[in-house]
């Protein structure tokens, strides 16, 4: 039987770069911006490094069993050793050399990717990065311009050129924002902010998604980046301004609710943000507050009744006052938040 296996086995082996080849280029080696293409670069040095080893170690292995194979000439050779110092010092020197010269580009570019992107044009050059604060909430994300006080869900837009400074938190669960044509992911944790710069260089649509596994929803938790001509970005910024919907504060703790959202297109627009009432990197405990305001109960996923009882906002007296905190003092602590309430 297994001979007969062998002719197949051997036409799968061959076949297998002819279908490798036509598989499209991975997001990750088609890099869209500045920080993608570190990254890239560094992946394909890794990938040459690694084969070029890989290779080197079957040729030494093919030698090997070739020359000491079993044969009738062989009657003068001993495999009785007793340690070599010159062959111990050199497969002791290699492993570092080989650690040495993966560890200086890999360390080189982590740092350089903890800074902002140099900007390609002078008028990016004149500005600051743009700040954009990205909200991971089970599952979805919510992306704040807090200088242009617009607010999105599930998409972002951005101008090319121009480095992006992303703030982020996380409502509830641990998630990672991942968008490979433009970058690496980075944690987004309740209670803390981390930072991470991007840019994109070329016009064009991203996908990005949540990179760190969230419960039921995990898959669906993805969103658009339409990078844009600085004109078109500042247009879009200008519909939005005049066109979106106010962002209330109830509108925004229904959001918290976990879920995917399925409204119109998926994605929605407002005007405002939430960081008039929370910045969840300073108050993790925001998100039970709201379900208990709302009447969410978490329910088992696998449970046959989903259905919830969620208030309305004429029904809590919570929404009929003014919530408006300020985090400018940075000493503030969720204590502080919660004597709003």
């Amino acid at each position: 039987m297994l001979k007969k296996l062998k002719p197949l086995s051997l036409l799968l082996f061959l076949a297998l770069p002819l279908m490798l080849a036509g598989c499209s280029t991975p997001e990750v080696l088609d890099p869209k911006g500045p920080v993608a293409s570190q990254q890239s670069d560094l992946i394909i040095l890794s990938i040459i490094f690694m084969l070029t080893i890989v290779a080197v170690v079957f040729v030494l292995l093919t030698i090997i069993l070739v020359k000491y194979r079993e044969r009738k000439d062989h009657d003068k050779y001993s495999p009785e050793l007793h340690g070599s110092m010159l062959l111990e010092t050199i497969w002791t020197i290699i492993p570092i050399i080989i650690v040495v010269i993966l560890a200086v580009p890999t360390v080189r570019t982590i740092y350089s990717l903890e800074e902002a992107p140099q900007p390609k044009t002078a008028e990016a050059a004149n500005e600051d990065p743009l700040v954009v604060h990205a909200t991971s909430i089970n599952w979805k994300w919510v992306f704040t311009y807090p200088d242009e006080d617009i607010e999105t869900v599930n998409y972002l837009h951005i101008p090319i050129h121009r480095p992006v400074e992303f703030k982020l938190t996380s409502a509830d669960s641990m998630a990672a924002l991942w968008i490979p044509s433009l970058g690496g992911q980075k944690y987004n944790m309740a209670g803390m902010q981390t930072t991470l710069y991007l840019q994109a260089d070329h016009v064009g649509t991203y996908d990005g998604r949540n990179a760190n596994f969230t419960g039921e929803g995990f898959n669906e938790q993805r969103f658009k980046v339409y990078a844009d001509e600085e004109a078109d970005y500042q247009q879009w910024v200008e519909d939005v301004q005049n066109s979106a919907p106010e962002l209330t504060q109830y509108t925004y703790d229904n959001l918290l609710i976990p879920g995917v959202y399925n409204e119109g297109d998926g994605t929605a627009e407002f005007n405002g943000t939430h960081l008039q009432w929370i910045d969840h990197s300073k108050d993790a405990n925001y998100t039970l507050e709201a379900w208990d305001r709302l009447g969410y109960e978490p329910k088992n996923p696998h449970a046959k009744d989903k259905s919830q009882n969620i208030l309305t906002e004429d029904e809590i007296p919570y929404y009929q006052q003014d919530n408006t905190v300020d985090y400018s003092d940075e000493n503030m602590d969720s204590e502080e938040h919660a004597s709003h309430e």
